[in-house]
C-alpha cells in the first residue's frame, strides 16, 4: 500500500526524545523553549507559544484576541473542523466564506462584501489550505481597512513564502500544526506566533493554568488551560524543523513528478500563487465534474490499487453541526460546493518515490476510465 501519509522520523529524532526521556524533565523546559524560538524565527515573528495541538493553538488565540460570546468570527468554509470549532469553543460565532478556485483559501472579495454588512466580526480566520497561500495581501488589506485583527490558520504552511514574507507573519498571529500528517510532526503539537508580546503572554498564561508567566512567584490571573507541550515533542519538534528545508524540496519534488504523471488525465491539478507559496503537505487533485458523485467509489477503487487516498478536506458549514446550527444549504457557498466535492488527497509524504507516484497516477487514471467513470 502506498500510504497517503509517512511521518519523517528517523534515528535522529529518536535520539533526542531519548536523551529528554533520560533527562527526566518531560515537560515544558528547555526543548520546548527552543523549539518556540527556532519556530517562530522561521515564521517571522518576535514569539512562539508551544501547546498541545493545533486546535488548542486556535482556540488560545481567539482567547487572547478577547473573543468571546456576542462575538462573529469570518472564518473560511473550507477546512478541517477545528477552524470553526475554535471560535465556537469562545463562545463566538463561525460566519462562513466561500473560498476561491485558484488558492482553495478564502475569497477575498466574498470577505470584503461580508465586512461591509457584518458589524459583529471581530476577527477575520483565513486558512492555508494543504499548505497553499490563501491570498493573504487581499484578505489583509480587507481586514486592515476594517480595523479588524487576522489570524492565519498556517497549520500546513510551515516553511511557505509569499513575496518573501513567511507563513504565519500575515496577520497579529498564526498559528501551526504539528500533528503527524504535517511536514514538521511531534505527534500532536501546535503552536502560537506573533509579534505581539502582551498577546504572546496571554496565551502563556492560558496554557499554564492562568498562570503569570512573568511573575516571580506563581500568581494565576484567571481560570485557564492545560495545554503545555512535553518537553520530548519540543526535543522532536527541533530535530524535524532542522530537516524542513530538505522535506519541502522531496513535497515539490513529487509534485513534479505528479503533475508529469498525471498531465493526461482529466483532473484539476494544484496550482501556486508563486513557487515558494506551496509546500504541498498535502496534493489535492480535483476531479472532472462528472466524476464528483462517484468519489466514494474512486477512492475505493484507489485503496483496492494498493493506493491510500482520501477526501481533500471538509466543507464546514455542510457538516452535521454546522448545519444544524446555521441551517446551511447546498448553494449557500457555490465555490465550496464545488470545489469541496471534488477534491482527491493523493498519497504525498518525503519518502515518497518517482516509482510511487507512477503507481499512483496509473492507479487513477484506471479508476477514472473504469467502471466508476
Amino acid at each position: 500500500m502506498i500510504r497517503l501519509a509517512k511521518p519523517p522520523v528517523d534515528e535522529r529524532d529518536l535520539a533526542a526524545v531519548t536523551a529528554v526521556l533520560r533527562s527526566g524533565w518531560l515537560v515544558q523546559g528547555p526543548e520546548v523553549q527552543a523549539f518556540e524560538s527556532e519556530t517562530a524565527r522561521l515564521a517571522g515573528a518576535a514569539h512562539g507559544v508551544a501547546v498541545t495541538n493545533g486546535t488548542a493553538a486556535l482556540h488560545l488565540a481567539l482567547l487572547a484576541l478577547g473573543i468571546g460570546p456576542g462575538d462573529e468570527v469570518a472564518v473560511a468554509a473550507y477546512s478541517w473542523p477545528a477552524t470553526a470549532n475554535a471560535i465556537v469553543l469562545c463562545g463566538a460565532t463561525p460566519v462562513f466564506v466561500d473560498i476561491e478556485p485558484g488558492s482553495l483559501g478564502m475569497d477575498p472579495q466574498r470577505l470584503n462584501d461580508l465586512l461591509r454588512t457584518r458589524a459583529g466580526i471581530r476577527a477575520v480566520l483565513p486558512v492555508h489550505a494543504f499548505g497553499r497561500f490563501c491570498d493573504m495581501p487581499a484578505i489583509r488589506a480587507a481586514a486592515e481597512a476594517h480595523r479588524i485583527p487576522v489570524l492565519e490558520d498556517a497549520a500546513c504552511a510551515l516553511g511557505a513564502r509569499l513575496g518573501g514574507r513567511p507563513a504565519g507573519s500575515w496577520g497579529t498571529a498564526a498559528c501551526f500544526s504539528f500533528h503527524a500528517r504535517k511536514l514538521v510532526t511531534t505527534g500532536e503539537g501546535g503552536m502560537v506566533v506573533t509579534d505581539d508580546e502582551a498577546l504572546a503572554d496571554r496565551v502563556r498564561a492560558l496554557r499554564n493554568h492562568g498562570l503569570d508567566p512573568k511573575s516571580a512567584e506563581p500568581n494565576f490571573l484567571f481560570a485557564g488551560f492545560n495545554c503545555r507541550m512535553t518537553e520530548f515533542q519540543g526535543a522532536l519538534g527541533r530535530v524535524q524543523l532542522a530537516k524542513l528545508p530538505d522535506l519541502i524540496a522531496a513535497h515539490r519534488r513529487a509534485a513534479q513528478w505528479y503533475a508529469e504523471l498525471l498531465a493526461s488525465l482529466p483532473v484539476e491539478l494544484p496550482s501556486a500563487i508563486e513557487p515558494d507559496a506551496h509546500v504541498y503537505q498535502a496534493y489535492v487533485v480535483l476531479l472532472p465534474h462528472a466524476a464528483a458523485p462517484r468519489r466514494p467509489q474512486i477512492l475505493a477503487g484507489l485503496r483496492t490499487r494498493g493506493v491510500e487516498a482520501t477526501i481533500g478536506t471538509h466543507h464546514i458549514p455542510l457538516i452535521t453541526y454546522y448545519r444544524r446550527q446555521g441551517g446551511y444549504q447546498p448553494g449557500d457557498f457555490p465555490a465550496t460546493d464545488d470545489l469541496a466535492a471534488r477534491a482527491v488527497a493523493l498519497p504525498m509524504h518525503h519518502a515518497l518515490t518517482r516509482e510511487d507516484a507512477a503507481v499512483v497516477a496509473a492507479a487513477l487514471g484506471a479508476v477514472l476510465q473504469g467502471p466508476y467513470q
